[in-house]
């Protein structure tokens, strides 16, 4: 399992002590060192089932200046996908990827759910 995070932000530290209180091992990257590709992000997308707009990270400073609520409907799929991989900062975090799913955001319930 695949344990994406920047390392400052809350939400994710929240969710990585969940993580190790449940005694879950996973490989843990830094989003903004290891930002994930326009390939992974398409496979995670299409594992996940959300819609392309949950992988962006609303409240973050970048998608506000970028004024990207305004231009996302407009961008195709791929064109989407390759801003999400032009900065880590762009996507919505902590991303858990699992081999059947992709986990977008800490919510305890849903990540106990599927980590049965």
């Amino acid at each position: 399992m695949l344990f994406i995070e920047y390392p400052k932000c809350t939400t994710c530290k929240r969710a990585k002590s969940w993580l190790d209180e449940q005694g879950l091992e996973y490989t843990d990257r830094h989003i903004k060192e290891a930002n994930p590709t326009q390939a992974e992000l398409a496979t995670w997308h299409k594992l996940s089932g959300l819609p392309l707009k949950k992988f962006f990270n609303t409240s973050g400073v970048l998608y506000k200046q970028m004024q990207l609520k305004d231009k996302l409907p407009q961008l195709s799929e791929q064109e989407q996908l390759a801003l999400l991989a032009s900065d880590g900062m762009l996507v919505k975090r902590p991303l858990l990827v699992l081999d059947d799913t992709v986990l977008v955001g800490f919510k305890p319930e849903q990540w106990a759910e599927k980590l049965k």
